[in-house]
């Protein structure tokens, strides 16, 4: 085995260095955030408040977790999670499995119609006529139908069923198996690395998504957490002060709302990331590359 050299050494410590410098660069700003939501409310207004809590009190982030917008808001954004990821999952995975059969007629024509709407789109106008025609205007399916399926997710998990050995099929098809059963009790799972990170990429969509919701949903009842985010950070000082207490007044600034809300919308994502990750970097590589 090979000493390492000082050049060597010089390289290690280059890289390390910037992954932590990057590292850093993008945990300081949520630090802030979760500073401003645990510090004092006069801390918070006088700018006193950097990456470490000034005055520490939880009755921010209580204030947040007790609002009947808030929790009912979370909800909405579960439901259409949670439905439109399995759906999503479910519809992708389906679409891209004939899509691998290269030998099938008309498959190029068909992945050149699916790209084509990777480049190209209705535009806003065109989408809002179309939900208003079918009446999804203020429905929460108007979040999820639009965005069932995903070209660039199909792609890649067509390319994972493409690495998969056709040996695995023929000697299905020999012991007399179809192709939903063929789909569903060998290439489904034999594909789990590739669904948990398409399953995760289309959950961080639908929870994310605000500008949508922002299009399609004006009912206060239908808002999801993303929506109700943006209502908060948008919203002038008065009109927040307007539905606070005088209790809350003299503990809540509008900053340290803001900041606990934020705080309080990115935890469902921290929960379901670490049971994920161990498929994350494995389902992209292998779902990438055929051989």
């Amino acid at each position: 085995m090979r000493r390492k050299t000082f050049g060597d050494w010089t390289l290690d410590v280059c890289v390390y260095g910037a992954l932590i410098l990057s590292g850093l660069v993008t945990l300081l700003p949520m630090a802030n955030v979760l500073s401003k939501a645990l510090s004092d409310e006069s801390a918070v207004i006088s700018g006193k408040v950097g990456i470490i809590p000034v005055g520490f009190q939880l009755d921010t982030m209580k204030y947040v977790a007790s609002s009947s917008q808030f929790l009912h808001s979370i909800s909405v954004s579960l439901f259409v999670m949670v439905v439109g990821s399995v759906l999503s999952i479910l519809l992708t995975a389906l679409t891209a499995y004939p899509l691998s059969k290269r030998h099938l007629p008309g498959i190029p024509f068909i992945l050149l119609l699916f790209i084509f709407t990777m480049l190209f789109n209705g535009g806003i106008i065109p989408n809002y006529l179309l939900m208003k025609e079918l009446h999804l205007i203020n429905n929460l399916w108007s979040l999820i139908l639009p965005a069932l399926i995903s070209v660039f997710n199909m792609l890649v998990i067509k390319s994972y069923y493409e690495s998969l050995p056709e040996a695995l099929e023929e000697s299905a098809k020999m012991d007399g198996a179809r192709n939903f059963t063929i789909l569903f009790r060998i290439i489904l799972p034999l594909s789990t690395p590739v669904i948990a990170t398409i399953a995760l990429f289309y959950a961080v969509y639908f929870w994310n998504d605000y500008f949508h919701p922002m299009l399609y949903i004006s009912n206060a009842s239908l808002k999801p957490l993303q929506l109700y985010l943006r209502d908060i950070v948008m919203d002038a000082d008065s009109s927040s002060a307007m539905n606070k207490s005088v209790d809350d007044l003299m503990n809540i600034s509008p900053e340290g709302i803001r900041s606990a809300t934020v705080i309080a919308s990115i935890i469902p994502m921290l929960l379901v990331y670490p049971f994920l990750q161990k498929h994350f970097v494995k389902g992209v590589l292998i779902g990438s590359v055929k051989g």
